[in-house]
Formats: structure tokens, C-alpha cells, sequence
């Protein structure tokens, strides 16, 4: 059996935590947030106002990858969070055994900096905001995933991505 695996990617302050847990919640399966796979040197960065490099990412991307293929061995669907800002980025996670799909939760540079701002307790701050922007490139034709406007209540994004993607609830 081909496992799934969801990577929920966007720039900072896209909902990817929100809408993570509420499609767990939906879904059943297994969760991690990425962010808790950077190793501290990275949070100290961004902690810091300072962009990450490839060189940061490259072995914050590796646990990602190890994690979801533990939990694809184990016969476990995941969800995770990745900002996933590159193509790059995609590319190695996209090495996990099954199949990953990558879910861009996109919203428009206003209403991702509304919501950072709103944010309390997160490391990245909303000065972190046009870094991304500027880093991120949109998926490509030939990339399996979709882009998923973050405008609406969660409740209406997780029933978009569970449509769109032909994904079973749990309860179903």
C-alpha cells in the first residue's frame, strides 16, 4: 500500500499549524511540526531577525524526511508543516517513500503580516515576512501538490484540501 504523505508549506504566518491540527482531527494521522526539527542554531537565527541559508536547511529537511519515512515503514498517512519555500527544498522531501503532496497555503503579503502580528510566542518574527516572500517559489506544473487560498476559516481550507485531494476522514 502507497502511504500519503501531506506537507503543509507556505511563508510564515499561512496557518500551517492551525490547519495541521484540524486536519489531524479530520484525517487521524500522524502529525509533526517541522519547525520542531530545526536544530537550535537555526531557532537562535531566526530568532535573531536572520534568514536561514541552504546550509541551515539542508539538515532541518533531513529529519522532515527521516520522520515521515519512519512513520511511512511503520504504515502511518503523515502531515507535516515545512515552509518548503523551495523547489529544492520540495525536491528532497519529496524522497520519503509513498507519496507526498504539498499543500500551499497562500494568502497575499497583507494578511500574512496581520496574522504574524497577531502571533504570540513564535520565534519568527512578521520583520522574517518579505525574506520568504522573496525566497519562495510557487509549485510547478509537474509538482503534486495543490495552492489553497488561507482567506477562509479553517473548517472551509481543511474541506477544500480534503476534496480536492479525494482524502478520507477518519470518521468516514
Amino acid at each position: 500500500m502507497t502511504h500519503t504523505h501531506l506537507v503543509l508549506m507556505g511563508v510564515a504566518g499561512s496557518g500551517k499549524t492551525t490547519v495541521l491540527h484540524a486536519l489531524h482531527e479530520a484525517l487521524g494521522w500522524s502529525v509533526a511540526e517541522g519547525d520542531a526539527f530545526h536544530p537550535a542554531e537555526n531557532v537562535a537565527k531566526m530568532s535573531a531577525g536572520t534568514p536561514l541559508t541552504d546550509a541551515d536547511r539542508w539538515p532541518w529537511l533531513e529529519r522532515i524526511l527521516t520522520w515521515a519515512s519512519v512513520e511511512d515503514a511503520a504504515g502511518r498517512e503523515t502531515l507535516v508543516t515545512c515552509s518548503s519555500l523551495r523547489r529544492a527544498y520540495r525536491d528532497l522531501l519529496r524522497k520519503a517513500p509513498g507519496r507526498t503532496i504539498f499543500v500551499h497555503l497562500s494568502g497575499t503579503p497583507e494578511l500574512l503580516a496581520e496574522r504574524m502580528g497577531a502571533r504570540v510566542g513564535h520565534f519568527m518574527g512578521p520583520e522574517m515576512l518579505a525574506s520568504q516572500l522573496a525566497t519562495l517559489e510557487v509549485l510547478e506544473p509537474d509538482e503534486d501538490g495543490i495552492v489553497v487560498d488561507i482567506a477562509p476559516n479553517t473548517a472551509g481550507i481543511v474541506a477544500e484540501i480534503i476534496e480536492r485531494l479525494s482524502l478520507t476522514p477518519a470518521s468516514a
